[in-house]
């Protein structure tokens, strides 16, 4: 094996060993709960984690839990203002002021035209059950029917519907002196803006505790499960993104107070906490600055996850009024909205609920630069391709030695022959005679090593941005092609729709032989761009080099239409840099005749250790 060839093999083996070793040395970091003695010293009238802090009357585990049955017979009676905006439609429903019905008015299930819309926000009771809360825990002396929650009715007391044109505001007096008062906007895209006021009308203080939770009942049916995607829990903790799976929280400590298994409570001034799915998102703002405690739950029972943002305890005084602000994002992931929350709204690290990944240092602005070219391109399969001449432009620089040493690595293949003849079985003989070839010739081998060293991340980069960002779900390019998110839906086993029978569905065990146009386009691509390289000495390399076109031409084909368009106009640039830069060198690549040749077979070739007399 030459030195050319055992270099790239080793190339590609130590980036998956480095990959695969950062991740046992650096798994993400899973919410384990506080010390005993750090929840036990805890003011139950300060946001600091703590036992002292009483169970929110709207969570599962606090008072008026009720029963999902029970929960359901008073959704169903309970009136609803109707949720209506160029991006939702939906309903909130009066009992507990519950943001709990909500479609995606944008979004399909599939790509059929007729395809229901994605539906996020479901109420309790229903399969699915997924739905925001808002209310007040009571403080010190105050009865916790004395504070709305889940199982309060508000009254509608100004507006109709909600639209981002026009908010709505609902009250409720308890009847012993204190008003609470709630009001909810709504902007263009998916941000809820709630206004919690309580006036104290009594004679005393009063201690209250303002608070907003997501309940999801069970996991969601649609999980990918997919190791390069985050679904489940995710908060932003003053510069710290923290991730649970589903499973992760199951496995959290129990808390006998709450029957409940609870995750570490953090206290920050600037953050948020939610559940994020693959390309949607439900997450809870309070007001940046502010400090607020957050948790994240699982009630075992009943098979229910939750998470919660808690606002500082407030002191009322008689005849005074509190006011707190929290936000709701209830939506599409959607990279320019979030940006703008972010950027704009002062949502610190809102842009971090995308999951970027280990290479956020590249899937950031690759995706940046994409959705810029999408922009102006209005396609986004031909913005891949340009997206692909832009990174092939940036490391031209690095892949011209590469491709120069290719060319005279190309040239000197004749003397390596005569090497190999020569030295026989004499492994030590062969490797000095080829070093000093190398060096006679100036050739450096190394250098082939570079430019994929450089893909490799680039590629797991480009991977995890088709995968995981909106922009590509549904995508079209060009005929059939109609998402680029999905695997090429034509196939070899069908004739590409010529014969009349159907083909594996994705993800069976089958899938992987039906081929579509895209990959075999790859395969040919990759077995192109080969002829242009060294061929290898030894024979079982060339053997693996020879079929290497046509294993990736099976792995890739499942992979999403726009990672597999990107590798094919990566090969076919390569190519042609390649081929341009080598004639530029005084190597003219007989392309055609290296092709012929590989499909002829080859006479085998005389013994020629044979001893003079032997038979």
């Amino acid at each position: 094996m030459d030195d050319q060839n055992k270099n790239l093999l080793l190339a590609v083996v130590l980036s998956f060993l480095v990959i695969l070793t950062w991740f046992i040395l650096f798994p993400p970091e899973d919410i384990v709960p506080p010390p005993a003695e750090t929840v036990a010293t805890a003011p139950a009238s300060d946001v600091t984690p703590g036992t002292g802090t009483p169970a929110l009357p709207g969570s599962e585990g606090g008072t008026g839990a009720g029963t999902d049955g029970e929960g359901a017979a008073a959704l169903a009676t309970a009136p609803r203002i109707v949720v209506r905006t160029p991006n939702l439609s939906g309903s909130i429903s009066l009992l507990g002021g519950r943001i709990d019905d909500l479609a995606l008015n944008n979004y399909r299930v599939t790509t059929e035209p007729d395809a229901d819309t994605v539906h996020l926000l479901n109420p309790q009771g229903e399969i699915e059950a997924y739905y925001a809360l808002f209310g007040y825990a009571a403080g010190d002396g105050l009865a916790a029917e004395a504070v709305p929650g889940r199982d309060t009715l508000w009254t509608l007391a100004q507006g109709n519907e909600l639209t981002p044109e026009s908010p709505i505001t609902l009250t409720w007096d308890n009847g012993a002196g204190l008003l609470f008062r709630r009001t909810i906007a709504v902007d263009d895209r998916f941000m809820f803006t709630i206004d919690q006021s309580v006036i104290n009308t009594t004679d005393a203080a009063v201690m209250l505790r303002p608070y907003g939770l997501i309940s999801r009942h069970g996991q969601p049916s649609g999980l990918k499960k997919f190791f390069i995607l985050h679904e489940g829990a995710v908060r932003m903790s003053d510069g710290t993104l923290e991730e649970a799976s589903y499973s992760d929280l199951e496995k959290l400590e129990f808390d006998e107070r709450e029957s409940t298994r609870a995750g570490r409570e953090e206290v920050q001034q600037n953050g948020w906490v939610g559940f994020t799915d693959h390309y949607w998102m439900t997450t809870l703002v309070p007001q940046q600055g502010t400090p607020f405690r957050s948790v994240i739950k699982y009630f075992e029972a009943r098979d229910l996850y939750q998470v919660e943002a808690v606002m500082p305890m407030q002191t009322v005084e008689p005849g005074a009024s509190a006011t707190v602000r929290t936000q709701l994002f209830a939506g599409a992931k959607e990279w320019a909205a979030i940006r703008d929350y972010q950027n704009k709204s002062g949502i610190y690290g809102f842009l971090d609920s995308i999951d970027w990944g280990w290479f956020f240092f590249l899937t950031k602005p690759i995706f940046a630069l994409l959705h810029t070219l999408n922009a102006f391109i209005g396609n986004m399969g031909w913005s891949i391709v340009v997206l692909t001449l832009v990174i092939k432009a940036l490391v031209l620089p690095l892949a011209y030695k590469s491709y120069v040493s290719m060319a005279k690595m190309k040239e000197l293949q004749p003397e390596m022959e005569k090497l190999k003849e020569r030295a026989g079985e004499d492994k030590q003989a062969l490797q000095q005679g080829m070093m000093k070839l190398y060096k006679d010739n100036k050739v450096n081998p190394a250098s082939g090593c570079l430019p994929i060293l450089i893909q490799i991340p680039i590629f797991f980069s480009l991977y995890k941005v088709i995968f995981v960002t909106l922009e590509l779900r549904h995508a079209p390019w060009i005929g059939w092609i109609n998402d680029l998110s999905a695997p090429d839906t034509s196939s070899i086993l069908n004739l590409f729709g010529l014969a009349p029978w159907g083909t594996p569905e994705p993800g069976s065990l089958f899938f992987i032989f039906s081929l579509g146009v895209l990959p075999i386009i790859l395969g040919i691509s990759m077995w192109l761009q080969q002829k242009l390289n060294p061929a290898p000495t030894d024979p079982t390399q060339k053997m693996i080099f020879a079929w290497m076109p046509w294993v990736f031409m099976f792995m890739l084909g499942t992979f999403a239409s726009g990672l597999v368009l990107y590798w094919i106009a990566n090969n076919t640039i390569t190519f042609t840099q390649q081929y341009a830069i080598m004639r530029s060198h005084g190597h003219k690549p007989d392309l055609f005749g290296n092709i012929i040749s590989s499909f002829q077979r080859k006479p085998a070739v005389a013994n020629t250790d044979k001893k003079p007399g032997a038979k």
